[in-house]
């Protein structure tokens, strides 16, 4: 299974697209990775150059590790 930390030097398109729900998570959280046309943003800063609270960048991990899991990554 991945971890959060094993895809957090792919591009976030590259994890997007391996995993679809993680784009889901995003907007959900009004983070545009999805709509973005570069996509070339490492996963481990995706939600760090957004500059949100610790407590919802917890939230959006634990909701992702949550995805991970279920997929087997």
């Amino acid at each position: 299974m991945a971890t959060i930390n094993e895809l957090g030097e792919m591009a976030i398109k590259d994890v997007i697209e391996k995993y679809p729900k993680i784009g889901e998570v995003l907007d959900k959280h009004e983070i545009g990775c999805t709509t973005c046309k570069i996509g070339i943003c490492k996963f481990k800063d995706v939600v760090k150059i957004h500059y949100l609270p610790k407590e919802q960048e917890e939230i959006i991990f634990n909701e992702i590790a949550k995805i991970l899991k279920q997929t087997g990554g």
